[in-house]
């Protein structure tokens, strides 16, 4: 499965008025998924690094979808 969007379309996404907050969340997580997906054993510390901080980005996005769900991850995230 590909999916269309990546971490600049975080502000498009968000704000689709016609998208439930699951469709957003879940797109958002996938997008999250894919970025740690195309990281391998080859990928360098700097990969690693802006890959972690795309995925803060994503996280806090989901925060102002659904305050609870993206509350948690976040904190889990920084743990």
């Amino acid at each position: 499965m590909e999916c269309k969007y990546n971490v600049d379309d975080i502000d498009k996404i968000i704000g689709y008025t016609s998208w439930s907050v699951k469709q957003k969340v879940d797109t958002l997580l996938f997008i999250d998924c894919t970025l740690y997906t195309n990281l391998g054993k080859d990928s360098t510390q700097t990969e690693r690094l802006i890959t972690k901080a795309k995925s803060k980005k994503i996280y806090k996005a989901i925060a102002k979808v659904d305050s609870k769900i993206g509350t948690l991850i976040l904190k889990a995230f920084d743990e």
